[in-house]
Formats: structure tokens, C-alpha cells, sequence
């Protein structure tokens, strides 16, 4: 049984929300890449209060494909430490959650 998951990351501009979101859709790692207007992020980093202009994406896919949605978001993110968190869809609506598997198609 496959877990439906949401993975969050930001990003530092428009160009990288679409080439990450190209790269997840057409491996197959997730069913949609959902962003929007750019959101300010206010954040601590090595010791300093840093401010940026962020866009944050909203994955859906499945836990089993975590760790290789990760990996591709690492190898095109510019961060060296890159927001990337995954929270469980404990509930949703029974249709879009077997599209977002059809999407996704685990292998067996």
C-alpha cells in the first residue's frame, strides 16, 4: 500500500521551481508540482538573520519515492542546505489520491 505524502521546498527563484518540477514529473516521482507567487522567508544562517525572496513547491507523490524525489531536488537546488520536508496526506479525496498513484506508477 503506497503512503501519499506532500514534500515542501523552497526555492530561490521561478527557473529553478520549473526545472525541478520537470525533472520529478517526467521520472515519475510525483504526480504534481504545485507553486505560486514568491513568498519572504526570514530564516537564521551561520549565525545571521537572513531574509530572502523565496517560491516554495508543493510535491504530491508517495514515501517510496522520497529519498529519489530528494536526490533529484539536490542535484539541481543551488542551497547547500535546501528545505526539504515531507509531511503523511492522512486524508484526501479517493480519486485524486489513486491518480496521484496511476501518476506515479510504483514499480512492483
Amino acid at each position: 500500500m503506497t503512503k501519499p505524502i506532500l514534500v515542501f521546498c523552497t526555492v530561490p527563484d521561478s527557473g529553478i521551481a520549473e526545472r525541478i518540477s520537470e525533472a520529478l514529473i517526467q521520472k515519475k516521482l510525483a504526480a504534481c508540482v504545485s507553486w505560486g507567487e514568491p513568498i519572504q522567508s526570514v530564516y537564521r544562517w551561520q549565525g545571521s538573520v537572513e531574509k530572502a525572496t523565496e517560491w516554495n513547491l508543493t510535491i504530491k507523490t508517495v514515501s517510496e519515492k522520497y529519498s529519489e524525489v530528494e536526490k533529484t531536488i539536490l542535484s539541481i537546488h543551488p542551497y547547500d542546505v535546501p528545505e526539504i520536508i515531507s509531511v503523511p496526506i492522512l486524508n484526501g479525496l479517493g480519486p485524486y489520491l489513486k491518480w496521484m498513484n496511476d501518476e506515479i506508477r510504483l514499480e512492483s
